[in-house]
């Protein structure tokens, strides 16, 4: 059988396909993903109680997914290093290390915005 055309409708439900395929992986085999489905939760619940407005929101999300991209994009990049490189050599492990310091980088800048999104809100509930 031949390989659908990638525009066609075919072609793009298989698309579609591995890509839960690869979040399916992800959430099988990376605890920090989970960790990062639960602080969707919270983040969402109280901003849901705090009425954030649509600029926040917008913020919010925005903030959350940079973490899952960049959790998604070091995942891949480790699986990548560990099948070209399954000995230990120093560039290998320079790639995994600026991947995963890509995510602290996003997890960062989602804690600022975070703040910068909540922090007046609970300082305003203090006595």
């Amino acid at each position: 059988m031949t390989a659908p055309h990638p525009l066609s409708v075919r072609g793009k439900m298989l698309a579609f396909r591995y890509a839960w395929q690869g979040i399916a992986y992800m959430l099988r085999t990376q605890p920090n993903a989970w960790f990062q489905i639960g602080v969707w939760i919270i983040v969402t619940a109280v901003g849901l109680a705090m009425h954030l407005t649509a600029g926040e929101w917008c913020a919010a999300v925005l903030a959350m997914a940079l973490v899952w991209i960049t959790e998604a994009l070091n995942t891949a990049v480790e699986d990548v290093v560990d099948l070209v490189s399954p000995g230990h050599h120093p560039l290998a492990g320079r790639a995994k290390d600026v991947a995963a310091g890509s995510v602290v980088v996003a997890v960062a800048v989602s804690a600022i915005i975070g703040l910068i999104i909540f922090g007046p809100r609970f300082w305003a509930l203090l006595p």
